[in-house]
């Protein structure tokens, strides 16, 4: 089994979102071999709490224009790891130092990675 079209078309959304707020490290898997109740899951950084909760509010604005609700977010108080529930998709969203600490991306290191249409970041010089 693998994601539908429509949950790798709303990860694209949030990924989007959370790139115009200058997310880093941006990927997705598809975990539908890990649970039946989700297709992609994102992974993004931020650089401080206050970018982690604006990359958060800028998904969730995203996601409601297009017609998906939060079904759960948690962590928006303390602002280091904020976790969206959108139902096909989960995006995670970290502070920097809290990515490296759980290092989720060794646990899904086996399922495939979704391709994401996400903008070209310029090089700084």
């Amino acid at each position: 089994m693998t994601a539908t079209a429509n949950a790798i078309k709303l990860a694209n959304v949030a990924a989007n979102a959370a790139a115009d707020k200058l997310a880093e490290n941006i990927i997705a898997w598809d975990v539908t071999e890990l649970t039946p109740l989700n297709d992609v899951l994102i992974l993004a950084s931020a650089r401080n709490e206050r970018q982690v909760n604006a990359i958060a509010d800028e998904v969730e604005a995203k996601m409601a224009e297009a017609g998906v609700k939060t079904l759960l977010r948690e962590g928006k108080a303390l602002g280091r790891w904020v976790l969206l529930h959108f139902g096909e998709v989960i995006v995670h969203i970290m502070h920097e130092e809290e990515r490296v600490y759980y290092s989720l991306e060794r646990l899904y290191k086996d399922q495939p990675v979704v391709k994401l249409e996400l903008p070209e970041v310029p090089e700084t010089v």
